[in-house]
């Protein structure tokens, strides 16, 4: 069993151990559940547990599943962004729109899929306004932690105690920083349209639908700087997991063909919406930043056979 695989079954087993029943059986599907492949990123309810309806410690125990789970880093992007809804909340009631019930840092839900530690494949995730994190563990390895969708709203605080607090800024400062590292002829083939699309262009159904996603530049394309930066910026979304899980990511990403990774961007540089794609043959990576003023960011990465384990569980069914 691999550190990580170990440390998240342990949280997981002990976060559910300390749930009542009826907790317990909100928090609990069967692997083989179709709810285990719904994800969103928008306000509303899901299926699972709520952050609202666990008591202080199972609130920590949850806490200590997605510090499991997720690099240091990532876990505390994670409760920034869960944090951010009442900043949101306060900036929509000073501009005379009402606090509706969305904007609320309870309305997480946690969820379980199959028996954690077991033989047997099992998945984790959380979803909420912003975050949908999902792992999945099969014979004592995470073997995927996709789809992953983080984004902020807003990006950058504008007034209040808070003023210019920044989350996710990572995801648009190393994508700048490689279109900084590209020549004028690079950056005329990166560059594909000067008007950014309004959202992520992939969806959120099972699998990634990329047939909109622009493609730009090759990564084999590029002199050596741009490069460089461009894989910067792939391992910033890989390394959202723990390292040895953000390893065998990278890995499967570079015997797959890094050179046919390519980026793309769309909109301005500063000053206005922005977009960028990173696709590669077994993944795609989306950034937009268009809506509030530019102040609202997505950010997602998924893998187009392996979202949920889904190529690698069909891999070891076969050899089975």
């Amino acid at each position: 069993m691999t550190t990580t695989a170990g440390e998240v079954a342990a949280a997981v087993r002990a976060w559910l151990h300390g749930l009542d029943d009826g907790q317990r059986d909100r928090a609990s599907f069967p692997f083989d559940s179709a709810e285990r492949f719904m994800w969103a990123y928008t306000p509303g309810p899901r299926e699972g547990l709520a952050i609202a309806d666990m008591r202080p410690e199972q609130r920590a125990a949850a806490r200590a599943v997605v510090g499991a789970v997720m690099s240091p880093r990532t876990a505390g992007e994670i409760g920034a962004i869960i944090a951010l809804e009442r900043v949101l909340g306060e900036i929509e009631a000073a501009a005379g729109r009402p606090d509706w019930p969305g904007r609320d840092p309870e309305r997480y839900w946690f969820a379980v899929f199959g028996e954690p530690g077991s033989k047997a494949p099992w998945s984790w995730r959380i979803g909420g306004h912003h975050v949908a994190i999902h792992v999945t563990v099969a014979d004592d390895d995470v073997i995927a932690t996709t789809p992953s969708f983080l984004g902020a709203n807003p990006a950058v605080v504008p007034h209040g105690p808070l003023a210019g607090t920044r989350t996710l800024p990572g995801e648009q400062e190393l994508a700048l920083d490689l279109l900084a590292a590209l020549t004028p002829a690079e950056r005329g083939v990166a560059i594909v349209d000067r008007t950014a699309p309004a959202d992520i262009l992939t969806g959120i159904g099972r699998h990634a639908d990329v047939r909109s996603v622009p493609v730009g530049i090759r990564q084999a394309d590029l002199a050596g700087p741009g490069q460089a930066a461009l894989e910067r910026l792939i391992r910033h979304y890989l390394e959202r997991a723990r390292p040895d899980t953000s390893a065998v990511a990278w890995d499967r990403i570079v015997a797959a063909g890094l050179g046919d990774a390519t980026f793309a961007w769309s909109g301005p540089e500063r000053g206005g919406g922005h977009y960028y794609a990173v696709r590669g043959p077994t993944f795609v990576i989306e950034y937009d930043n268009t809506q509030d003023g530019a102040n609202h960011v997505h950010a997602v990465w998924r893998e187009l056979a392996n979202d949920w384990g889904e190529d690698l569980l069909a891999r070891h069914l076969a050899a089975g």
